[in-house]
C-alpha cells in the first residue's frame, strides 16, 4: 500500500507520506481492527496477542506512517492515560534506576508520563503535585520526595516513610540492609568503622541511620560519624566529608557510606591521603548503581532493587487508577536488600 505522491514526471517526491487510518492498517496486515487497535494503544488486553503479531503490527505502522488518535481515545474514555513523576534530580544513581523501572512498566501499559525535578526546593515540592493535576495526570509517583499532604489522586511514593492518606509507600528493609553491611565488616575484623550519613533532605537518611544504630553491635564513635552537606548529586560531597574526617586524625579501618556516589568520592579522598582501599581502609556503599561494578576496585555495596521498586511503583499506581473508587489499596510495600561483595572490602589490617 503506497501513499507517496508523485511529481509530474512520475517519480516520488521527498514529501512526507500521508497517514493511513486504523482500518487501512488492519486490512494491510490481514488482521481485525480490534486486534490492531489493542496493540497500537498498548492496551493491557494486548498481552494475549502473540509477541510476533504485535511486532508485525508496530513495524507496519512505522512503514505506513500510522499514528493512533490519542486525543480521540482520551475523549472517548474521558481519561488522559498520563502519570506525573516527581524526583529530586536526574543523574546517575538512585533516581535514574527507579525511573527506568517506572518507564518500562508505563510504556508496557500504554501510559504517557511527565517527569519533574524539584532540586529539594520546598516551593516546588509543594507546587508540582498541583501543577501536574492541572495537566490532567491520573496519578503521581514520588521518588525520594516528601508528601506533606494528601491529594485527590492515587499516589505511590518510593522511599516514602510518612503515612499520608491516599499514599502507597514503597521502601527498603533498612534494618536488614544495615545488618548485612555491618555483619560483613565485622566478619572481616573491623571494629573502628566510620559512617557517612546522607543529607538532611533525603527521605532515607534518618530511617537508615536509625537502622544502623539499632543493628550495630559495636559502639558508634561520634568522631567517626559525619553527614553529607552539599546538595550536589556527584561524588564531591563524599569526597569533602572524607577529607574532613581524615584531617581530624580519627582512626578507622572501614567506612560505610550513605550511597555509592558518596562512596566513590570517599575512595578518591582516601587515595589522595595515601590510604589504600581495601588494604588499609575497607569501603562499602549503598544502592549498587550501574558503575559500582566497574570501579577499581569494584565497590562492595548494599543493593537496593531500584529498578524493580520503580516497576512496582508504576504497577501499583496503574492498578489503583483502574480500581473502583474507594477500593482498598496497599499502604506499604517493603523491598529486600542484598549484599554485593566486590573488591573494596577486605580483612582489617
Amino acid at each position: 500500500m503506497s501513499r507517496r505522491k508523485s511529481d509530474k514526471s512520475g517519480s516520488a517526491k521527498d514529501a512526507p507520506e500521508q497517514k493511513v487510518n486504523l482500518r487501512e492498517l488492519a486490512e494491510h496486515l490481514g488482521l481485525s481492527v480490534a486486534t490492531v487497535s489493542l496493540v497500537m494503544n498498548r492496551s493491557p488486553a494486548a498481552k494475549s496477542i502473540p509477541h510476533h503479531t504485535q511486532s508485525r503490527v508496530r513495524a507496519a505502522a512505522r512503514e505506513l506512517n500510522y499514528r493512533p488518535n490519542v486525543m480521540a481515545r482520551m475523549l472517548r474514555q474521558q481519561r488522559s492515560f498520563t502519570i506525573g513523576v516527581i524526583v529530586p534530580e536526574i543523574s546517575e544513581g538512585y533516581a535514574a534506576l527507579v525511573l527506568s523501572g517506572i518507564e518500562d512498566h508505563l510504556l508496557q501499559e500504554g501510559y504517557f508520563y511527565f517527569v519533574v525535578s524539584h532540586r529539594h526546593r520546598t516551593d516546588l515540592i509543594e507546587e508540582y503535585p498541583v501543577l501536574l493535576q492541572q495537566r490532567a495526570v491520573e496519578g503521581l509517583i514520588l521518588v525520594d520526595t516528601p508528601m506533606r499532604r494528601g491529594v485527590s489522586l492515587p499516589v505511590v511514593a518510593v522511599s516514602g516513610h510518612k503515612h499520608v492518606p491516599g499514599v502507597t509507600n514503597i521502601s527498603l528493609n533498612h534494618s536488614r540492609a544495615a545488618r548485612l553491611a555491618l555483619d560483613h565488616l565485622s566478619s572481616f575484623g573491623h571494629r573502628k568503622i566510620a559512617f557517612i550519613k546522607g543529607q538532611a533532605f533525603s527521605s532515607d537518611t534518618e530511617v537508615r541511620w536509625k537502622a544502623v544504630a539499632q543493628e550495630v553491635g559495636l559502639s558508634v564513635d561520634e568522631k567517626l560519624t559525619l553527614q553529607l552537606e552539599s546538595e550536589s548529586p556527584t561524588p564531591q560531597p563524599g569526597y569533602e566529608t572524607t577529607c574532613k574526617l581524615l584531617k581530624s586524625g580519627a582512626q578507622f579501618t572501614a567506612m560505610f557510606a550513605f550511597n555509592d556516589i558518596s562512596a566513590l568520592g570517599a575512595i578518591r579522598a582516601l587515595r589522595e591521603a595515601g590510604r589504600q582501599v581495601p588494604e588499609e581502609v575497607s569501603v562499602i556503599g549503598f544502592d549498587d548503581i550501574q558503575s559500582a561494578a566497574y570501579q577499581n576496585p569494584g565497590l562492595t555495596t548494599i543493593r537496593q532493587p531500584l529498578r524493580q521498586m520503580g516497576m512496582t511503583a508504576a504497577e501499583t499506581l496503574v492498578r489503583r487508577i483502574n480500581a473502583p473508587k474507594n477500593a482498598e489499596y496497599p499502604k506499604s510495600i517493603v523491598a529486600e536488600p542484598e549484599l554485593i561483595v566486590r573488591g573494596s572490602t577486605a580483612v582489617a589490617s
